[in-house]
C-alpha cells in the first residue's frame, strides 16, 4: 500500500521541526556567557611565585576524605589519602567545590581555569580538537607546564597566547579500560620529573621555571577510568586514590627539592565526581561534589570551625568537624590560583574569590593581611561589573524598549557606567582603612552584578517561550488538521478564505524577523518562528471554515465528546510525564492495560471467547511490570545476561523451525548461521567477561571474534530475509538479529526484558486485531462514517475513537522501550561496563554509538509489531502514527516549561535530559516506524474473513 505525497511532507516537517526545536531549551536557558572588549584587572602584589594545581579527575570528595570509606573492602585502611589529610589537618585549607552540570571533564576544566561555566551544550563541542574561545589562568600566566590527557591538554594550549603553554600527553590507546590505569598517574609524575632534571642541563629552561606567575598543571586522569571501569566504591578506585594521594606527596617534594625557596602555592581539586554506578554528567550530587584542598605560600593553614557549624551530614564521617569547611563554587578556583600568583583574572571569569564575604574564613594569607583581600574583593567586583558592563551596552543598542536592571540603573543622559559610584565607595573605604565594610560592599556588588548578568542573560526567555508554546501547539493542531479533514474540502475552503491568513501569518513573521535583525539574535531564532508562523497559517486557512460548518450543522454535543476524550488523553500522557520521576508508574500502566483494560472495556463475548488471549496478555503485561521497579542501579551478573540470552535462544530456535522458506537451502543456511552465531555469542561473552574482572587484557582474537560475530548476527535478518509473506517470522528474525545487542552489551536482565517487551508487543497485535471487529461499528473522528473501513491512503484515513487509545498505547511502548530496563534515570546513566567488551581502550564516540544501538534495538521490535499492527487492521502506512504524532507534544510542553536552571543541579540536570529524552524519543519512533514499513513492506494485509465473520458474529473461533 503507498504512502502518499502529503504524508511524507507531513512527517518530514514533523521530523525536522523536533530536531531543530531541541535546540530551543539551549537558547531559552543555557546560552554561552562568552563575552568579548572586557578590560583586565588583577592584584598589585602576588602571594606566590608559582602555583601548581593537580585535578584529579573524577574524584568524589567524599570518598578522598571519609575515614572508613571503603569499609566494604576488606584490609581497607581507615584514611585512604593520609598526606593530603595532614594537609587539611596541619597546613592548608579545605573545604567542596561545587560543580554545575553537565559533569564533564571540558566544562570543568573551564570552570576551574577560565572561571566560566561554558552552556549546557558545551559538552557536545568535543573534548580534544576545539580551541578554547575564552580567557585562562593559564593565557595570563607567565608561562604554564602541564601533563596528563590528550583529552584536556590540548583546548588550554590551542586557545592561549602561542608558546606560553607547554604540554606533555600520553598516547590516546593508553587510556585503556583494561589496564591499571594508576599508570596514566604516574607517568605525569614521572614526566614532571624529567622536566626538573631537564633544566638542570638547560639554562633556558631553567630559567622559565624559575620566573615568577609560573603555573604547574597535572592531570590525573587515572580515577576517572577506574571509576568508569570498577566504580567508585571499588578495591580500585580505593587504590588509584592511594597512588593520588603519593603523587601529591612526592609532588610537593620534586617542587622542595628544586626551588627550596617556600614560593609554591598548591590547590588540589577535581573537575566532576562519579556516581555510585561509574558515571557523570547529570546533577546528581556525587558528580557535583569535588574536594578542594590548597596549602603553600599565600594560604592559611587549619581554623577552627565556625558557629554555626560549616559541616552537614556528607562530611559527619570525615572526622574533621573541627576545622573549618569553607565551601566554593567551581569557577571560584579560577579566581583565587589569580590571586595567588598576581596574573590578570581571566577576561571571562564570573568566579567569587573567597576572601570576598568578611563574614567566612577565606584561603588566602596575604601578606598585607585584611587589606589584601579588601583589594581583592575590589578586583574581583571590577571583573564581574566589566562583564555586566558589556553585555548591558550591546543589549541596550540592539533591544526595542530596552529595560535596565533595576540596582545597576542609571539615568539616560548621565553617562555613568553601570556600578561606578559602587565603586568609588568601596575604593574610599579601603583608602580609609576600613576593610570589612569594603569587603561587605564589594560582595553585595558582586551578588548584584551576577543578578544582572543573569537578568541579561534571560532577557528574551519570555518571548522564547511563547515562541516555542506557540509552535507545539501549532504542531499538534496541523497533525489534527492533516488528518481529520479531507483533502478536498480544507482545500476548497482554504482557496476561498485563505488569502487573510497568509498576509498575517506573514507580517508576524516578517515582523519577528526584524525585531532579531534588531536585537542580533542568533539565526536559529530566524529558523524557530518559521514552524508556528506556517503550523498556524495552515491551520487556520484549512480548518476555519469546516469548523464553522460542523458547529452550525448542530454537532456541538459530539463536539464535548471529542473534548472529553481528548481530556483522558491528556491525562494519560501526564501520567507518563510523572513515569519520568516515578518509575512504578510504568509497571503501574502494564498492569492497568493488561488486567484493568480487558477486564472493564472487552466486550464480555470476547473475554469468553479469547480468554487464552486475555491470560496471555495479562501474563506478558505484569511480567514486563517487573523490569522498571528494579533498581537503577545494578552490579554485573552474567548470570543473568546469560538467562535472557538463552530464552532468546530457545525462542528462536523455536520459532525458526516454523518459517516457511520459498528455497528450502536458504531456510536451512539461516537456521544455521542463527544457530551458531548466537551460541558463540554467548560464549565468548562469558569468557571477555571473566578476562575483564582478572583485569587481563582482552585478547585480540577474542575481540576480532566478538565483533564478526556481533555484527554478522545484526546482519543476518537481511542478508537471509524470512519471506514477506510470512510477517511473523520477519518480526522473528530481527528479534533474533537485534537480541545480539542483549547478550554483547547487557550488563543484567536487560536480556530478559527484551524479551518480555517483544512478547507483549506481538500480543497487543493479537488483541487489538481480536478487539477490532467488535468497535466497527463505532463512528469516526470525522464526518464520513465510512471512510476509515475503505481508506487505502492516509490521506483518506479518518481515525475512530478506538484510534486515538492504541496510539496512546503506541506512545506508552515507546517511553517503556527506554525505561523499561531499570537502568536508565537520565542521559548520562547507561552502564559502560558492557562497552569495554567490545571497546576497551577510551573512544567515547564509538562507545556512545554502540549504547545508542542497544537503545534503538527495542524500538525495532516496536516499529515492526506496530506495521504488522497497521497492516492486521488494513490501515494504511503510519496512519496509527500520525495519529500518535499529533498527540506527543502534549508531553514535550511540559517538559519544556519545567526545564529549570536554578535549584539543586540534579533538579537542573534532570529537568534537562527528559526534555531531551522526550523529544529524541519522538524522533526515533518516527523514523524507526518508517523503518518498520520498509522491513515488512509486502505483508499480507487484514485478516482471515472467516475469522473476523466468527468473532463479529458471535460464532465459535479458535485462539489464534
Amino acid at each position: 500500500m503507498a504512502v502518499s505525497g502529503s504524508v511524507w511532507r507531513l512527517l518530514l516537517v514533523g521530523l525536522v521541526f523536533h530536531l531543530v526545536y531541541i535546540g530551543t531549551v539551549f537558547d531559552c536557558y543555557f546560552t554561552s556567557p562568552v563575552v568579548n572588549g572586557m578590560r583586565q584587572h588583577s592584584l598589585k602584589t602576588a602571594e606566590a611565585k608559582r602555583l601548581v594545581l593537580i585535578v584529579g579527575d573524577g574524584l568524589r570528595a567524599d570518598l578522598l576524605l571519609a575515614k572508613n570509606g571503603f569499609s566494604m573492602i576488606p584490609g581497607a585502611p581507615e584514611v585512604v589519602a593520609p598526606h593530603l589529610r595532614s594537609i587539611i589537618n596541619e597546613r592548608g585549607a579545605f573545604g567542596i567545590s561545587h560543580t554545575r552540570v553537565p559533569t564533564e571533564s571540558r566544562p570543568g576544566h573551564v570552570a576551574l581555569i577560565g572561571g566560566m561555566y561554558e552552556d549546557v551544550s558545551a559538552v557536545t563541542k568535543g573534548w580534544k580538537t576545539n580551541p578554547v574561545d575564552f580567557d585562562s589562568v593559564f593565557n595570563q600566566s607567565a608561562s604554564t607546564f602541564s601533563f596528563g590527557s590528550p583529552d584536556i591538554l590540548p583546548m588550554f594550549a590551542r586557545g592561549a597566547t602561542p608558546g606560553k603553554v607547554e604540554m606533555w600527553c600520553y598516547d590516546e590507546d593508553e587510556e585503556d579500560f583494561t589496564k591499571d590505569a594508576t599508570a596514566l598517574d604516574v607517568w605525569v609524575l614521572d614526566h614532571l620529573r624529567a622536566l626538573f632534571h631537564n633544566a638542570t642541563t638547560d639554562q633556558t629552561l631553567d630559567t622559565r621555571l624559575r620566573g615568577e606567575k609560573t603555573v604547574f598543571f597535572l592531570h590525573l586522569l587515572g580515577l576517572d577510568t577506574t571509576g568508569h571501569s570498577y566504580r567508585p566504591h571499588s578495591k580500585e578506585y580505593m587504590t588509584n586514590i592511594q597512588v593520588v594521594d603519593e603523587i601529591v606527596k612526592q609532588t610537593e617534594a620534586l617542587f622542595q627539592e628544586f626551588y627550596g625557596d617556600g614560593e609554591t602555592a598548591f590547590v588540589f581539586t577535581a573537575d566532576h565526581g562519579m556516581s555510585r554506578i561509574g558515571n557523570h554528567g547529570d546533577g546528581d550530587p556525587d558528580n557535583t561534589r569535588t574536594p578542594l584542598i590548597a596549602w603553600g605560600k599565600g594560604v592559611r593553614g587549619p581554623l577552627p570551625d565556625t558557629i554555626p557549624s560549616s559541616h552537614d551530614d556528607y562530611s559527619a564521617s570525615w572526622e574533621l568537624s573541627h576545622l573549618a569547611r569553607r565551601d566554593v563554587e567551581q569557577a571560584d578556583v579560577a579566581a583565587l590560583m589569580s590571586s595567588l600568583i598576581g596574573v590578570h583574572w581571566p577576561v571571562n571569569s564570573v568566579g567569587v574569590l573567597p576572601d570576598v564575604d568578611p563574614t567566612k574564613p577565606g584561603y588566602l594569607l596575604p601578606r598585607e593581611g585584611e587589606k589584601s583581600q579588601a583589594e581583592g574583593a575590589l578586583v574581583n567586583a571590577q571583573v564581574v561589573l566589566e562583564h555586566y558592563r558589556i553585555k548591558h551596552e550591546n543589549k541596550k543598542a540592539h533591544s526595542l524598549f530596552y529595560r535596565q536592571y533595576h540596582y545597576l540603573a542609571t539615568a539616560e543622559d548621565s553617562g555613568d557606567l553601570p556600578g561606578e559610584s559602587e565603586l568609588d565607595i568601596i575604593e574610599h573605604l579601603i583608602e580609609q582603612g576600613d576593610y570589612f565594610q569594603a569587603r561587605q560592599q564589594a560582595k553585595v556588588l558582586i551578588e548584584h552584578a551576577l543578578e544582572g548578568l543573569r537578568y541579561l542573560q534571560t532577557y528574551d526567555r519570555l518571548m522564547i517561550r511563547g515562541i516555542v508554546i506557540a509552535a507545539y501547539l501549532g504542531w499538534i493542531a496541523f497533525g489534527a488538521v492533516s488528518i481529520l479533514l479531507p483533502p478536498s474540502s480544507s482545500q476548497s475552503s482554504a482557496s476561498t478564505n485563505a488569502l487573510p491568513v497568509h498576509v498575517v501569518a506573514a507580517a508576524v513573521l516578517g515582523g519577528f524577523w526584524s525585531l532579531f535583525a534588531k536585537q542580533r539574535s542568533p539565526w536559529s531564532f530566524y529558523v524557530y518562528i518559521v514552524f508556528p508562523c506556517y503550523f498556524w497559517d495552515q491551520v487556520l486557512a484549512r480548518s476555519g471554515g469546516p469548523l464553522l460548518q460542523y458547529v452550525r450543522r448542530g454537532h456541538t454535543a459530539s463536539l464535548l465528546g471529542y473534548a472529553f476524550r481528548g481530556a483522558l488523553v491528556v491525562a494519560a500522557l501526564q501520567s507518563m510525564v510523572a513515569g519520568y520521576t516515578h518509575r512504578s508508574i510504568w509497571s503501574a500502566w502494564f498492569a492497568a492495560i493488561g488486567v484493568m483494560w480487558p477486564l472493564l472495556a472487552w466486550p464480555r463475548e470476547l473475554l469468553s471467547k479469547r480468554w487464552s488471549l486475555l491470560a496471555a496478555w495479562a501474563t506478558a503485561c505484569l511480567g514486563t511490570a517487573v523490569f522498571p521497579l528494579l533498581g537503577v542501579h545494578q552490579e554485573e551478573s552474567l548470570i543473568a545476561i546469560s538467562i535472557g540470552a538463552a530464552v532468546m535462544y530457545a525462542i528462536g530456535m523455536t520459532g525458526l523451525f516454523k518459517i516457511k522458506y520459498p528455497d528450502a537451502n536458504e531456510q536451512n543456511r539461516f537456521k544455521a548461521v542463527t544457530f551458531w552465531l548466537l551460541g558463540w555469542g554467548i560464549i565468548f561473552t562469558n569468557f571477555i567477561v571473566w578476562d575483564l574482572r582478572d583485569k587481563k587484557p582482552v585478547p585480540r582474537s577474542f575481540r576480532f571474534i566478538g565483533w564478526s560475530t556481533f555484527v554478522s548476527v545484526v546482519l543476518t535478518p537481511f542478508i537471509f530475509p524470512a519471506p514477506r509473506s510470512d510477517p511473523r517470522g520477519r518480526l522473528l528474525s530481527f528479534f533474533l538479529g537485534f537480541g545480539a545487542c542483549f547478550v554483547w552489551l547487557a550488563i543484567r536482565v536487560e536480556g530478559l526484558f527484551y524479551v518480555a517487551y517483544s512478547l507483549t508487543l506481538c500480543l497487543w497485535v493479537e488483541v487489538e486485531t481480536a478487539l477490532r471487529p467488535y468497535t466497527g461499528a463505532k463512528g469516526t473522528l470525522g464526518e464520513n462514517e465510512s471512510t476509515a473501513s475503505v481508506a487505502k491512503d492516509a490521506t483518506t484515513y479518518r481515525p475512530r475513537a478506538d484510534d486515538l487509545r492504541i496510539a496512546v498505547f503506541f506512545l506508552f511502548f515507546v517511553q517503556a522501550a527506554f525505561f523499561g530496563t531499570g537502568n536508565v534515570a537520565s542521559i548520562s546513566s547507561f552502564y559502560l561496563e558492557p562497552v569495554y567488551r567490545l571497546v576497551p581502550i577510551f573512544q567515547p564516540f564509538l562507545m556512545a554509538a554502540l549504547l545508542i544501538f542497544k537503545i534503538v534495538s527495542p524500538y525495532i521490535i516496536l516499529a515492526t509489531t506496530f506495521s504488522i499492527l497497521n497492516a492486521r487492521l488494513d490501515l494504511p502506512p503510519f496512519s496509527l502514527f500520525l495519529v500518535a504524532l499529533t498527540l506527543t507534544d502534549v508531553m514535550t510542553i511540559t517538559f519544556f516549561l519545567n526545564v529549570t536552571d536554578t535549584g539543586s543541579w540534579l533538579e537542573i540536570g534532570q529537568t534537562i535530559s527528559f526534555f531531551c529524552i522526550s523529544s529524541l524519543l519522538l524522533v526515533w519512533s518516527a523514523g524507526i516506524c518508517a523503518v518498520g514499513e520498509l522491513l515488512m513492506a509486502g505483508q499480507p494485509r487484514g485478516t482471515p474473513a472467516p475469522a473476523v465473520e466468527s468473532a463479529a458474529n458471535g460464532k465459535d473461533g479458535k485462539d489464534e
